[in-house]
Order: structure tokens, then sequence, then C-alpha cells
């Protein structure tokens, strides 16, 4: 079964801050909880995202059993947008589009979430029970860490 997460967030900085910030594929780990052990394994010095780019992680999703994630930019509009695609990790299907919109106040960030867990049956129970809230988690954390970076004055 296909699930669908969106979220909206005002920043309050410039489309140069935001692009920069959230093209560096290092700065996932600081917008992720501690409790995930989120690890960027790819080293990418300074450079920001392209098409085609893979960036290969270790996660502990659930009972801090480590899996490997690997995911590909399919998609870059250069500070306007980009779309990470899981090639290899937990979900049986997995397509993040990031957009960025200018406006009075600053940036408006859209997050939307395109997943598919396999199993099954088992992945519909598994994401009643538990995934769907922790995806929910991970993104309220996503979006008071970025509150605290951008919006506080």
């Amino acid at each position: 079964m296909a699930y669908q997460l969106h979220r909206e967030q005002q920043l309050n900085c410039d489309k140069e801050t935001a692009w920069k910030f959230f093209s560096s594929p290092h700065n996932l780990s600081k917008i992720t909880p501690e409790t995930m052990n989120f690890i960027v394994m790819s080293d990418f010095g300074s450079k920001a995202i392209y098409e085609g780019m893979e960036i290969n992680y270790k996660v502990s999703p659930l009972l801090g059993i480590p899996i490997h994630w690997k995911t590909k930019i399919i998609q870059v509009d250069d500070h306007k947008s980009f779309t990470d695609f899981q090639e290899a990790g937990p979900y049986k299907y997995w397509n993040h589009h990031h957009e960025f919109l200018p406006n009075e106040e600053g940036i408006l960030m859209k997050d939307t979430i395109d997943y598919e867990l396999p199993l099954g049956i088992l992945g519909r129970i598994a994401h009643n029970l538990f995934v769907r809230k922790k995806l929910n988690d991970i993104f309220d954390f996503r979006y008071q860490f970025l509150e605290n970076f951008f919006n506080e004055k």
C-alpha cells in the first residue's frame, strides 16, 4: 500500500541559506533524532547535491538494529527543489521531494514523501502499529530543529 507524508515549514532565511543547508548531505544527521543513530557514510567534502549523486547511510530505525540505506538524487532544480529516491533500504519504495519557495517571510519549505513498506499485509500492520508514528516523530524532531536553527530571534 502506498502512503504519503507531507510537511511544510516557514524558514526565516533567504533562498541561498536554505539551499546551502539542505543540499549538504552531511546536515541530514543534524535533522534526524540521535536515537536513529543516523550516519552519512559517503564523503562528499563540501560538494552540494547533484543529479545522480548516491548517498550511503547507516540508520537504526527499530530496536537499535543498524541497516544500510542508499539514496540517489534523481532530480535537482538548483535553489528550488530536489528529489531523493531510495536505491536500497528499509522501504519497498521511498521518493522524497523537497521544495523551497521564496515568499515575503523567507522560504516556505515543502516535503512530500511517497513511500511503501515491504511484506504486504505485515507491512501494513507495521505501518499502523509504529512506522507512521516513527516517521511523524522524525519529522517533528526535524521541524523543531529547523525552528531553532532558522527561526530563533
